[in-house]
């Protein structure tokens, strides 16, 4: 990689690492559920003002991304489109108190932490870096705190800021996870709602009629041995199951969350097929069985766009010489899941140490801040015509 941007990032990532983790500290405490997020987009919006940021180069949009646009420098090619440097705030949890803080001598410990809000942070701190220095770029640049990452928020904040600049964007990179794992293909799924409903009735004087946890059981049994395509991996899951009264009631509703999953949009189309098959086969003279589609999320295209493979080749570089880890490639469901579908180069890049993501005792490591912030910034670099 180029040894003065490797200097300047470095360099930068260890000035201002304990500003960082102050931010962060802060930051993690600020609730944001899926659909939620206005508290966090506010204080991020105020944050980038303050860093220097003029005041028409900052906007929520009716998602609640925070969007800020840097300008191409005045050696860009004329009208080349966009780069895009994401991070959500979403959380996975649905509080909307002040989420729980706890620190140790090397760890900091909140929900969300590492999944999305420390590599955030190091997304607003390198954002800071291109505003401080004016550093002149090879396109416009999209520096974006997206929204609605997590379940079933659907991808709502990225769909939302692709709807808007379609056409628009060349490249797209967001930051999430842990250091070393690179996300350079997407995982798509579809997400549903089962409910049933049936009459009910008492225990021991109605005896016999349909129970609709029952009903449910056994469709939920049939689902898994439900034979899944093997063109690509295809995974699926039930994930919540909420049904009955009391003990002494034949359930009259139940309901379960169901998702299946699969890198390969065909076989997400043959899972369709063989769902709603499964819930038609399921209904009964009394039982009323009804599915809806919840949540939906693209796999890649079938197509590798031009420009993808430098792309990740640039950021593994990246990864091995400031970040200090040997990069995974790896398939999943993130943020890039909607470019990755568009045909536009896109990927997904762990900037921090941590373990534990989707429990409440998520941690990270402190002083992987600084590599993260490194690697933030390189690639953001990366698009400099000076530095």
């Amino acid at each position: 990689m180029d040894e003065k941007i490797k200097e300047i990032a470095t360099s930068y990532a260890e000035a201002c690492y304990e500003e960082e983790l102050e931010l962060l500290r802060t930051l993690a405490q600020i609730p944001a559920p899926s659909g939620h997020e206005e508290r966090r987009s506010e204080f991020i919006r105020d944050w980038l003002l303050a860093q220097g940021a003029p005041v028409g180069s900052v906007r929520i949009d009716d998602a609640k991304n925070v969007i800020l646009s840097l300008p191409a420098g005045p050696r860009a090619e004329k009208d080349d489109g966009c780069a895009v440097f994401a991070a959500h705030t979403d959380v996975v949890f649905p509080d909307t108190d002040p989420l729980p803080l706890a620190e140790s001598k090397d760890r900091l410990l909140a929900p969300g932490v590492g999944d999305d809000t420390a590599n955030l942070v190091g997304l607003l701190f390198a954002a800071r870096y291109l505003l401080l220095n004016r550093i002149p770029l090879d396109r416009r640049m999209l520096v974006v705190a997206n929204s609605c990452e997590e379940g079933l928020g659907n991808l709502a904040g990225t769909r939302e800021l692709f709807r808007h600049y379609e056409g628009r964007v060349r490249e797209f990179t967001s930051f999430d996870l842990y250091l070393g794992m690179h996300v350079v293909s997407a995982v798509g799924s579809h997400r549903w709602k089962v409910t049933c409903h049936t009459q009910g009735g008492h225990s021991w004087e109605n005896f016999g009629r349909d129970n609709a946890i029952e009903a449910l059981c056994s469709f939920i049994e049939d689902l898994y041995k439900m034979d899944l395509p093997t063109e690509a991996k295809t995974t699926i899951n039930v994930g919540r199951f909420i049904g009955g009264t009391t003990v002494n009631s034949i359930a009259e509703d139940a309901s379960v969350l169901v998702e299946y999953r699969s890198a390969s949009e065909e076989c997400l189309e043959q899972m369709y097929g063989k769902f709603v098959v499964l819930v038609e086969e399921h209904l009964r003279e009394s039982t009323r069985v009804e599915a809806k589609l919840i949540g939906r999320r693209p796999a890649s295209g079938e197509v590798i766009p031009e420009g993808q493979w430098d792309l990740i080749a640039r950021t593994d570089d990246i990864l091995r010489e400031l970040g200090g880890v040997e990069p995974t490639h790896q398939e999943s469901s993130t943020d890039a899941n909607i470019p990755f579908s568009l045909g536009i180069p896109a990927h997904t890049v762990g900037t921090v140490e941590g373990d534990l993501l989707h429990t409440r005792e998520e941690w990270i490591e402190k002083d992987s801040l600084k590599r993260g912030l490194a690697v933030i910034l390189a690639l953001m670099l990366s698009h400099a015509t000076q530095v």
